[in-house]
C-alpha cells in the first residue's frame, strides 16, 4: 500500500535539485520519477499525488557518473525509450533487445534485464551527460531483475531495478520524454519529509504534529484564522518557538519549498491554503496520514476509545519516562507535566523509538494506525453509532503489530482474544482490587503491588489499569510503574483544578459527550461529599451536530448524575465557523432536562454567568465548566475563579 506522506518526500527531494544544472522546467502538475536511493524506493509523482511507489535495488557501489566506476549516476535525466511493450513478463533482454528467452522464476545467478527496460538520457551536460560519464552510453536503465529477493538493497551496478510486477506497471504509467531524478538523501535531520505546511497549526491535533515534526529537527510552517485575527498570541509564540513558521491563511506559505500541505478534517476546500496547494501541485496530506506514518515508523503505543484517550496516553508517558524510556507522545491533550516545562503539552520528541499517541474515533481516522501496542478503553455513543464505532476497532485491532490491551466492557468482548483484558471483574487479567476513591486520589491494588494516583473517579482507575497493561506490553516491570504514577500530574482540562477561594473549588474540565460528562460528575461529586457541598455545572456544548446527534443521551446523563441541590447552566452552542447546520440550540436542551426536575437555566451572557455563579456559590460546593473545542473556555473558568470572594 502507497504510504501518501512519502508525496512529501518525493517532492522534498525535487525541489532540493531544481537548482542543479540541466533541471527541467518542471510542471509541477506533470509526473516526475524519483529514486530515492537513501530509502531504496522510487516513486511517480503527477499532480501532487504518489501515483506509484516500488521498492528498488540500484548503487551497490555508491553514486556517481564515471564511466566503467559501476556506481548510479545522481542528477536529472528524461526517460529516452521505452522497450519491450507487449513483451511476456520475464522476457530477457541483452544490448537492449529482447533475446527471446523468457525467464520462469528458476534460480540463476546472472543478473538479467527482464520484462520492460526504460533507458536514460542524462541532462546535466559535463555531470551525467557528455564524454567519460554520460548515462545513455553508461547504459543506465529502469528494468525488471531476476534477483528480486534482493530488492530493497544496494545490490544493482549503476541501474535500478524493480520487480518485473512493478516494471510493467511503471512502464504503463510513463512515456519518453518524462523527467527522472536520482536523488541523494536530503540534507539535514528530522523527518525526512521536507517542509511541512500546517493549515489550522493552532488546532490540538495539528498543533502537536508541527510540533513533533520541529522538535525532531524538521522544518515546520503553519497559518491560523485565529492568528490572522491576532487572537491566541501564547499559542503562536510556542510554535515560533520552536522554529514553526507562522504565515497568514493566505496561501503564500505555500510558495517556495513547501513539501506538503497538512490539514485536518476542520479544513474545507474553500481554504486558501488547499486552494493553493491545489493549484501548485503539493501534496495535501491529512493529519491522520501523517500521525498514521509516523505510528509505522515508530514503537508505537496506539490508545483508541470514546472517552480516556488524552489521560491514559498522559499515564503512559509518564510511566515510561519515569522508567527511563525517554518516549515521544503526540497528544490531544496538554500534559500538566510538560506545561511545567515550559512546553504547550501535547507533544514531545524523545530520543527512543516509543511514541504514544491518541488514536481518534471520531473521524474514522483510528482505522489508519498500525501500532505496537493498541489500547482499546471503552466503547459509547458519542461522534457516531457504536456498531460504526466497533468496526473501526475491529479494523484496528487487526492491525496492532506486538500486543493489545483491552477493558473488560461486553462490548469490547470480541476484541480481547490474545488480549491483555483491564477491569474489576474476575476475568480482567489486570484487574484492580482493595479500591479506594478518594476526593483528590485514588488507590488500589494489582497483584501484589499497590498503587495510588492523584486523580479522582473510578474512570481514572480503569484508565491507569489501561496504561499499566500498554507498558507492561513494553517490558515494563509492574513495580517500576508504581512512583511513576503515583507522580502522574494530570492533562489539562480533564478535571483539572484552577483553584479555590471561600471553600468553592473551580474545575475546568474537557467533558463533552454524555459519558465524559457523567464520569465528571460524579468526580465532582466525590470532592463536595465530605463538605456536604454542591455541583454547579456549567456546559456548552461543542458543536450543533454532536448536540443534535447525542441530545436524549445527554438528557439522561444530566438527569441521572446531578443531585436535587446541584445546578445546572447551559451555554450557547460553540460555533467555530464553516458549513455547520445551526438546527437545535441549547434552549432546547435546557428544556428537556428542566422537565425531568433538574435545577437547569439557558446562560444568557459569559458575564452573566460570571456573576450568578458568584453569588450563587457558597463554601463547600464546586463550579464544574465542562466543553471542548473552544479554548475560552479556560479562561471563562478562570474569570469565574476571579469573580468568587477572596
Amino acid at each position: 500500500m502507497i504510504d501518501p506522506v512519502l508525496a512529501a518526500r518525493y517532492r522534498a527531494l525535487v525541489l532540493a535539485n531544481l537548482a542543479r544544472p540541466g533541471a527541467p522546467g518542471w510542471d509541477p502538475l506533470g509526473p516526475v520519477v524519483v529514486v530515492d536511493v537513501a530509502r531504496q524506493r522510487l516513486g511517480l509523482l503527477v499532480g501532487g499525488r504518489l501515483a506509484f511507489e516500488a521498492v528498488i535495488s540500484t548503487a551497490k557501489n555508491g553514486l556517481g557518473c564515471e564511466e566503467n566506476s559501476y556506481r548510479t549516476p545522481t542528477g536529472w535525466h528524461r526517460i529516452l525509450a521505452r522497450i519491450g511493450d507487449g513483451a511476456e513478463p520475464g522476457a530477457v533482454f541483452k544490448a537492449q533487445k529482447p533475446t527471446g528467452e523468457v525467464w520462469r522464476g528458476e534460480a540463476r545467478e546472472e543478473d538479467l534485464i527482464l520484462t520492460r527496460v526504460l533507458t536514460l538520457d542524462g541532462l546535466e551536460e559535463g555531470w551525467n551527460r557528455g564524454p567519460g560519464r554520460d548515462s545513455r552510453l553508461r547504459w543506465i536503465y529502469l528494468h525488471g531483475t531476476n534477483q528480486e529477493h534482493e530488492l530493497g538493497t544496494p545490490v544493482s551496478h549503476g541501474c535500478v531495478r524493480l520487480s518485473n510486477t512493478d516494471v510493467e506497471d511503471l512502464f504503463e504509467r510513463v512515456a519518453e520524454g518524462d523527467p527522472v531524478l536520482i536523488a541523494e538523501d536530503l540534507p539535514g535531520a528530522g523527518l525526512g519529509l521536507g517542509r511541512l505546511h500546517f493549515a489550522g497549526v493552532a488546532g490540538s491535533g495539528m498543533s502537536a504534529l508541527a510540533q513533533f515534526a520541529a522538535l525532531k529537527g524538521g522544518r515546520a510552517s503553519g497559518s491560523d484564522r485565529t492568528f490572522d485575527r491576532n487572537q491566541r498570541p501564547e499559542a503562536r509564540a510556542q510554535l515560533e518557538a520552536l522554529g514553526v513558521v507562522i504565515h497568514p491563511q493566505d496561501g503564500s506559505g505555500l510558495e517556495g519549498d513547501c513539501a506538503a500541505l497538512v490539514v485536518s478534517t476542520a479544513v474545507e476546500e474553500e481554504v486558501p491554503d488547499v486552494v493553493a496547494a491545489r493549484r501548485l501541485g503539493v501534496p495535501v496530506l491529512h493529519r491522520s496520514e501523517l500521525l498514521a506514518h509516523l505510528v509505522a515508523r515508530y514503537r508505537t503505543v496506539a490508545v483508541t476509545g470514546t472517552s480516556g484517550k488524552s489521560t491514559t496516553v498522559a499515564m503512559v508517558f509518564e510511566i515510561l519516562r519515569g522508567a527511563g524510556l525517554d518516549p515521544s507522545v503526540i497528544t490531544g491533550g496538554e500534559l500538566v507535566a510538560l506545561q511545567r516545562e515550559g512546553r504547550w503539552g501535547n507533544a514531545w520528541a524523545g530520543a527512543s523509538d516509543l511514541l504514544v499517541i491518541e488514536a481518534d474515533e471520531s473521524d474514522g481516522s483510528v482505522v489508519r494506525y498500525h501500532p505496537a501496542v493498541g489500547v482499546i478503553l471503552n466503547l459509547q455513543k458519542d461522534h457516531k453509532e457504536m456498531d460504526a464505532v466497533a468496526g473501526m476497532f475491529r479494523l484496528f485491532r487487526a492491525q496492532v503489530r506486538e500486543a493489545a490491551v483491552v477493558g473488560e466492557a461486553e462490548n469490547l468482548r470480541e476484541f480481547a482474544a490474545g488480549a491483555a483484558t483491564f477491569g474489576f471483574g474476575e476475568g480482567a487479567g489486570l484487574r484492580a482490587e482493595g479500591l479506594s476513591l478518594g476526593a483528590e486520589r485514588s488507590a488500589f491494588r494489582v497483584g501484589r503491588t499497590n498503587f495510588v494516583i492523584p486523580v479522582t473517579g473510578l474512570h481514572n482507575v480503569e484508565n491507569a489499569l489501561a496504561a499499566l497493561g500498554a507498558c507492561q506490553a513494553l517490558g515494563v516491570r509492574l513495580e517500576a510503574m508504581a512512583a511513576p504514577l503515583a507522580a502522574f500530574q494530570g492533562v489539562a482540562r480533564r478535571f483539572q483544578v484552577l483553584g479555590a477561594r471561600q471553600g468553592i473549588t473551580v474545575v475546568d474540565d474537557f467533558g463533552h459527550n454524555p459519558a465524559k460528562v457523567s464520569a465528571s460528575i460524579r468526580a465532582a461529586h466525590l470532592r463536595v461529599a465530605a463538605a456536604g457541598g454542591r455541583v454547579l455545572a456549567v456546559f456548552q456544548p461543542h458543536g450543533f451536530g454532536p448536540l443534535k446527534f447525542l441530545r436524549a443521551e445527554f438528557v439522561e446523563a444530566f438527569t441521572a448524575e446531578l443531585a436535587p441541590r446541584d445546578h445546572l447552566w447551559f451555554l450557547d452552542v460553540f460555533y467555530a465557523g464553516g458549513t455547520a447546520s445551526r438546527d437545535i440550540t441549547s434552549a432546547e436542551v435546557v428544556a428537556d432536562i428542566a422537565a425531568r426536575g433538574v435545577a437547569t437555566e439557558l446562560a444568557s451572557s459569559r458575564d452573566w454567568l460570571v456573576d450568578r455563579l458568584a453569588a450563587e456559590a457558597n463554601s463547600g460546593d464546586l463550579i464544574l465548566v465542562m466543553g471542548a473545542r473552544d479554548p475560552s473556555l479556560t479562561d471563562l473558568a478562570k474569570a469565574i475563579l476571579g469573580a468568587l470572594p477572596a
